[in-house]
């Protein structure tokens, strides 16, 4: 009944609004005379009260409507609108004193009249508001079986603006608590929900009021603070949510819609990167651009920041006909006025490569296309050398004869001291891009080298998510495995960063990407993330190393010098003396573009990477990292 009450009273919103501020105006003006004349009853029988409370209503309605109180929603009252409502019943009382002065019938209303009812009016209105909000809430809460029980961490604005929109909606969650780190905010209320200690106790008080669920609503946190609030609350085994984005929190548009669950980019052993680039959009006004691998996780982030910063034409080079077509469609809609060719062919096509350069004459070429799966190329050797090395030198020797201004090959760390087939090839690509520098001086040539990226296609945080939403037990090698991680818009900036470098052709570069993480780090933090302790033997396996594979990755080599850049926290590396002087029959291979040939020179030129093995290999004691250097 009380439901239907509201929704009824809702439906026709303006008329109830209209007899429920009558009857405010009524009963202000009664007590008023009342209190006035001690009380006596016979007041309110005159007919002259009655022609006073008709012009009374008729100037509340009247300034009602022109300060639009009528059309209100009072279960979003907040102070804006009790200010309307002063300058409402002000301005309605100063009228109505006027009135008094110049009506004859109304010279007998004694000014105190007017002064009481101008008070009770006044609270009267904001009275009904409040038990108007609080008899939605509570009808709320009494069919709140289906929603979940969160603790709020944080009693700041954000914090408040939540509780307040969860004890208003409808569907999805119940404040039943707030945590913050001020002691001095412990045994508050915020909409009447008690902030009962600290994220530091978040195991015990998450126990004690039943929640279901955290939600952290400190946008204005640092990524290390949030870091650490995550790490708090996970000892309560329960999902995690975190309202991102100060400043939905100062323009007052926070709300329950921006939450979104912990991801495991938040828990980065560092700082995100952001690279300013106000000169691509000048650079790149008016010219072509090119990616190849465009329908990758990387190539595809690529073509995305590329077409925002408004090039003349983006073509899309992919041999992954599905993909391209919805890249195609979502490029179209996120830059009309860029012109996006999709080209389905692939990199080790001579003919349709020197096609596309010719017709398109593209001034910048981002080579992102490769295969890098390490287990899949140990079996797919001659796979790996066609794409990954002879691909890389017949898109850039193409692009350097057609004219291109800058190529940039996208490398990785396993290129560093490889010790599988994939991480050989790479090497050779790097190998090959600077002796085509040399080869082709117009051209800029150079590579980007970094480590695995979050999220790509294939990698293992898609592969742990599939696996627990599968309720199957993680997978891991080993548990001393470590990596370095970025995410795929810091490896894209990374790379268009380093495209506009002055000291970048001829060069490989490469970011400073902190600290290396352990994969069992990455599971335990996925397993607390998604409600589910971390249980090793029972929902965590180890599996043992794969063919190929190391358990530390490296970012340089101990014979590579590493020098800083005009930009932050990009470096290039100086590699190995006659790196760019290719040996001449792999020189011989790549001219004659002759793929057996190019895998019997990385069979010979890498035993250990493509024979018989001891183990997983650990980095040498010279090894340096990008985190190591100033």
């Amino acid at each position: 009944m009380l439901a239907q009450f509201i929704e009824t009273a809702r439906r026709y919103r303006r008329f109830v609004a209209s007899v429920v501020y009558s009857a405010i105006a009524t009963g202000a003006l009664a007590l008023a005379y009342l209190a006035r004349f001690e009380f006596d009853v016979a007041v309110l029988l005159d007919w002259r009260f009655v022609q006073v409370l008709t012009l009374l209503i008729a100037i509340r309605l009247g300034f009602n409507y022109l300060f639009r109180l009528g059309i209100s929603r009072w279960r979003y009252v907040g102070t804006r609108d009790v200010v309307r409502l002063l300058a409402t019943t002000t301005t309605g009382s100063l009228v109505f004193l006027g009135l008094t002065w110049s009506i004859d019938a109304l010279h007998a209303v004694p000014r105190s009249v007017i002064l009481l009812e101008w008070v009770f009016s006044g609270y009267g209105t904001a009275g009904v508001w409040v038990l108007y909000r609080l008899i939605f809430e509570f009808s709320r809460v009494r069919h709140a079986a289906d929603r979940k029980r969160v603790l709020v961490v944080g009693a700041g604005e954000a914090g408040q603006l939540l509780v307040s929109q969860m004890l208003r909606s409808g569907v999805g969650y119940v404040p039943v608590g707030v945590m913050d780190d001020d002691p001095l905010k412990w045994g508050i209320l915020i909409h009447g929900v008690e902030v009962i200690g600290s994220p530091k106790d978040a195991p015990a008080i998450a126990a004690g009021v039943r929640a279901d669920e955290i939600v952290i609503g400190v946008p204005s946190a640092s990524p290390d603070q949030l870091r650490q609030l995550i790490k708090q609350c996970e000892g309560a085994d329960l999902p995690l949510k975190i309202l991102p984005g100060i400043d939905d929190v100062l323009d007052g548009s926070a709300s329950i819609s921006h939450l979104r669950s912990v991801q495991v980019e938040d828990l980065l052993g560092r700082d995100p990167v952001q690279l300013e680039l106000p000169a691509l959009a000048q650079d790149l006004k008016g010219q072509c651009v090119m990616v190849t691998g465009a329908a990758g996780s990387i190539g595809s982030e690529l073509a995305r920041q590329v077409a925002i910063n408004g090039p003349r034409c983006l073509v899309l080079y992919d041999q992954a006909e599905t993909p391209l077509y919805y890249l195609e469609l979502e490029l179209n809609a996120l830059a009309p006025d860029v012109h996006v060719i999709p080209l389905v062919a692939s990199v080790t096509d001579a003919e349709a490569v020197m096609g596309a350069m010719e017709r398109y004459r593209p001034k910048r070429v981002f080579h992102a296309a490769a295969y890098k799966h390490v287990p899949l190329m140990e079996h797919n050797r001659r796979s790996a050398v066609l794409t990954n090395v002879l691909g890389t030198y017949i898109v850039g020797s193409r692009a350097a004869q057609a004219g291109v201004r800058s190529f940039l090959l996208v490398s990785t760390d396993k290129a560093v001291r490889p010790s599988n087939i994939m991480g050989a090839t790479k090497q050779l690509a790097e190998r090959v891009i600077l002796s085509l520098q040399q080869k082709f001086p117009n051209t800029e040539f150079g590579a980007v080298r970094f480590g695995n990226v979050l999220g790509s296609n294939g990698s293992v945080i898609p592969l742990f998510r599939k696996q627990i939403e599968a309720s199957k037990p993680l997978t891991l090698t080993s548990a001393e495995v470590t990596r370095y991680f970025m995410t795929i818009p810091e490896a894209v900036q990374l790379i268009l960063q380093t495209s506009l470098l002055k000291s970048f052709p001829g060069h490989v570069a490469m970011l400073d990407m902190g600290e290396p993480i352990k994969i069992i780090d990455l599971a335990r933090d996925l397993l607390r993330l998604s409600g589910q302790p971390f249980r090793l033997g029972e929902n965590v396996v180890i599996t043992g190393m794969r063919p190929g594979e190391k358990l530390h990755e490296e970012l340089s080599d101990p014979e590579e010098k590493v020098h800083a850049t005009e930009a932050e926290r990009v470096f290039l590396v100086e590699t190995q003396a006659g790196f760019a002087n290719l040996p001449l029959d792999l020189a011989a291979a790549l001219e004659a573009e002759d793929g057996r040939r190019l895998l019997d020179f990385l069979i010979a030129a890498f035993p250990e990477a493509t024979g018989r093995r001891q183990g997983p290999r650990e980095p040498g004691p010279r090894a340096r990292t990008a985190g190591t250097h100033p």
